[in-house]
């Protein structure tokens, strides 16, 4: 799969390598994590479906608008990154990662508001995509 972003995602994810390249070792261990949960991601072969989720990847309940999925790691002491992603319809090469968090931080508050933070950045992603088409 190819994975794609809103433009939001792409600054946390700068701010945090640039955070681990300063020496910060919590952004390191996060960085590490993002990019194993993006590795997941770039490996499937086929959109997910609710029968088909594994511990990494998970569909999210929560959704509203958008079917959406969560990709997650093992266990890590003190840190719980998690992608929520969407996978465009029709499309079998491009997955958006949403946005991600620190679960470990917020506890499952992150979850209660996973639908609608999802349905304003796809939107946003989509917005993205038109004005670069244009």
């Amino acid at each position: 799969m190819q994975i794609d972003w809103p433009a939001d995602f792409g600054i946390w994810f700068r701010d945090l390598k640039a955070r681990a390249a300063k020496g910060d070792e919590r952004a390191k261990q996060a960085v590490r994590l993002v990019s194993a949960e993006l590795a997941v991601l770039q490996e499937l072969e086929e959109v997910p479906t609710p029968d088909t989720e594994t511990a990494a990847l998970r569909w999210v309940r929560q959704s509203k608008r958008y079917p959406l999925w969560r990709v997650s790691h093992p266990y890590h002491a003190g840190i719980a990154i998690r992608l929520i992603c969407w996978f465009p319809p029709g499309s079998d090469t491009v997955v958006v990662a949403v946005f991600a968090g620190d679960k470990a931080r917020i506890g499952d508050v992150f979850y209660n508001s996973v639908g609608a933070r999802a349905d304003g950045l796809i939107d946003q992603w989509k917005r993205e995509k038109m004005r670069g088409q244009a």
